[in-house]
This record gives structure tokens, sequence and C-alpha cells, in this order.
């Protein structure tokens, strides 16, 4: 949905769009070079020849007719020096810039999305851990404070066991208002018209194993869209090189040219040494050069365009030396991301058995019911602290994901 709705993907496209119709005239345009003028007015009598007429030269008078003329001239061109082919090829390579920039678009609003989606799913277990630990505390809660009532217990133990209870109150309260900021991050950027949600899942560990590093190295220089973006720039602007260096020749073209022109009421003289600009229809064709003198304006742009070149590969050598450090930067998150997930697994697994240790001592009466909270705020904190290390395991992919553009990597491949 983010992909086909997405205001910026919608940009990008509307870009495209606009290269490609570029792209377009640049076919095009070298081929029609015509134009077409017509026009029409009144003319006076005019009889006679071009010897003797019985009309003045005056140009309006009582007797007055139609005249008119219809013209169209043009030039198809025949040999450019390769100004027409250099034009095509600067076009093509811009249209494919314009291809990489949806690619990119839709590579950083899925890293959005992603980012979005896990927040909602860490979020609902945590909600579901909070009210896990919260029954627990409960559980004992009322118990605790009926021996304190009947002086048994131990105050001081009764105001820990409270203050825990309400800091979990407080920590539910955080965790609702980050699942509704999630939600609302999703319907933004699937530009759904209602309220969206997520399939109700646990939040689970990516299918992606890390790889070397060199793998998702040589994985950036293939798909990232940025590096494919700089490349078709480079040949762009290699192409208007070559194309500025052409305009220092000549166009060869084969040159048309038709008139027509004609006025009802002025004698059309049939003469070919007489001048008739009134009546005639003229037709021509024949090869033509057209050179534009300016070989000193002319050197500027090749140079201006010598160096926008070199801008270009600089551009190209700066993506490639972004894109890496940021390849390096997502591998290191996941590598730690993972690390972390794996410790944390262990931790929470070693809290729970002590959980329910001291869950078992409590019913058969070797353990205080004040001595559950230590152990149940361990299990609690570690199980999140998986769940933390799981979510930012799958974002540190979703990154290297779309720090590669190799989106296969989110699904596991």
């Amino acid at each position: 949905m983010a992909e086909q709705n997405y205001p910026k993907v919608h940009e990008a496209r509307a870009k495209l769009s606009k290269k490609q119709a570029e792209l377009f005239e640049a076919y095009t345009a070298p081929f029609s070079k015509f134009n077409m003028t017509a026009g029409v007015g009144v003319a006076p009598t005019v009889r006679g020849k071009p010897v003797y007429s019985p009309n003045s030269d005056v140009p309006l008078t009582s007797s007055m007719a139609l005249a008119w003329q219809l013209g169209i001239e043009g030039v198809v061109q025949l040999w450019t020096f390769s100004k027409i082919t250099n034009l095509w090829e600067a076009a093509s390579a811009n249209v494919a810039v314009g291809e990489h920039e949806i690619k990119k678009a839709k590579n950083e609003v899925a890293l959005s999305v992603r980012q979005a989606y896990y927040g909602v799913q860490l979020a609902r277990d945590s909600l579901a851990l909070i009210a896990d630990a919260t029954r627990r505390i409960d559980k004992y809660l009322a118990r605790l404070e009926e021996s304190v009532r009947r002086g048994e217990g131990d105050d001081i133990e009764l105001l820990k066991v409270k203050m825990y209870r309400e800091e979990l109150t407080a920590r539910e309260s955080e965790v609702l208002s980050r699942q509704r900021v999630a939600l609302a991050g999703l319907r933004f950027l699937t530009g759904a018209k209602y309220a969206v949600d997520v399939r109700d899942e646990p939040l689970r560990r990516a299918r992606h194993r890390l790889a070397p590093l060199a793998h998702y190295l040589a994985a950036a220089r293939l798909f990232r869209p940025e590096v494919n973006m700089a490349r078709a720039g480079v040949l762009a602007r290699s192409a208007q090189l070559d194309l500025a260096k052409s305009q220092l020749f000549p166009d060869l073209g084969l040159a048309l040219s038709y008139r027509w022109v004609r006025a009802q009421e002025v004698t059309d003289q049939r003469n070919p040494f007489a001048r008739d600009s009134a009546n005639y229809a003229a037709y021509g064709f024949g090869l033509a050069m057209r050179w534009e003198l300016d070989f000193l304006p002319q050197t500027a742009r090749v140079a201006k365009a010598r160096a926008e070149l070199e801008e270009m590969r600089a551009t190209e050598r700066y993506a490639l030396g972004g894109v890496a450090v940021e390849v390096e930067t997502a591998f290191a998150e996941a590598l730690d991301a993972e690390r972390r997930l794996d410790a944390y697994a262990r931790a929470a697994s070693y809290a729970k058995q002590w959980l329910i240790k001291v869950q078992q001592g409590i019913d058969v009466g070797v353990l205080d019911d004040e001595e559950i909270v230590d152990p149940a705020k361990e299990w609690a904190l570690k199980r999140f602290s998986q769940m933390s290390a799981t979510f930012d395991y799958n974002i540190a992919v979703a990154k290297l994901a779309q720090a590669t553009g190799w989106d296969a990597v989110t699904r596991g491949e």
C-alpha cells in the first residue's frame, strides 16, 4: 500500500513521466523542424499586365475581395555529426535516473513501514508482558496486604510491591501511546483512508541470517538506487559532453518548401519575368547546410560539459563510498543486535526459572509472598530486553536491506 500511495513515490513517478516525455521529445524533435504559416485578408481589384493596368496602386478601393496564402517549409536532417544520437543517449540515461528515483523512494518508505509495523508488534508484546507481570503481582499483593493487616507482614515490602505495581501502570500508558503513534504512522505511510491494523501475532526475529560483510557491499554496488542513479548520471553527462563537441560541426539536411498565394481580384501574371506576389504557387527542395560559427562560446560550453561530467563522476565516487559506510553501519548494528538478542534470550530463560522456583517456594510455604517481587521484576525486564533486541535486530536487517537496495534481505533470502 505504501509503494502505491506514499506521496514521495508519486512524486518520483511524476518526475519519471516528465523524463519520459523529454525522451520522446528528443526522438521526435530532430524530424519535426517544419513551420506552417497561413493568412486571410482582403485585396483591391487590380487588373492588367506588367506594361499597363487600368487600376491605381491605392490599397483601399470600393471593390475588394478575399485573398489568402499558405506556406510550409522545413528541413529533414540527414547528417548532424552525432548530435541526434548523443541527445537520445542523454535523454535515455535521464530516464534511467528517474526509474532509480522511484526505487529509491520505495526503498526509503519500506524502511519506515517496517519500523512502524515492528513498533506496533513490540508495543503489543510489551502490553502482554505487562499484563502477565501485573497478574503475578496482583496475585500476591492481596495476600501481602492481608498479612500486613494481621500484623504478620512487612509493610516496607508491601510498599515496594505497590510501587512496582504502579510502575507497571505507568509503563502500560507509555506503551499504549507508542502503539497509537506507530499505527498513525502506518496509516500515513500507506495512504489508508481508514484506521489500519497489523496482524495479531508476536514479534518474531527476522529469518535472515547475517552473511559476511563483503556479501552486502557487493549487493549495494548492484542494487542500491543511489549508486545506479549516479552511474546513469555519468552516462547522461558523457552524452551531453559529446553533444557539446558535436555542436562545433554543421548540420546537413534536405530543405523542403511550398507556398500558395491567391488574390481573387488581382490578375494572375503568367509572364515568368513579371513579379507576381498576389497569385502564385511555389515549391522547392534541395540539400542545405546550417553551421553556427560561434566557436569560442561553443568551446566554453564544451568545457562546461566536461566539468559537469567530472562533477558527476565525483558524485558517483561519493555515492559508492557513502553507501559502503551505510552498509557497514547497518551490518554492525545487526551484528550487535544479534548478539544482544541471544544473550537476553538466555538471561530471560534464567529469570523465568528463578521466578518459577520462587513461585513454587511461596506455594509450598517455604518463601514469603514479598519475595516474588525481585524475580518477577527481573523476568519482566529481561523479557522486555529480549523483545527490544528482537525489534532492534529486525530494524537493523531492514536498514541493511535499505542500505544495499536488496529487499530480499528482509524476506530471509
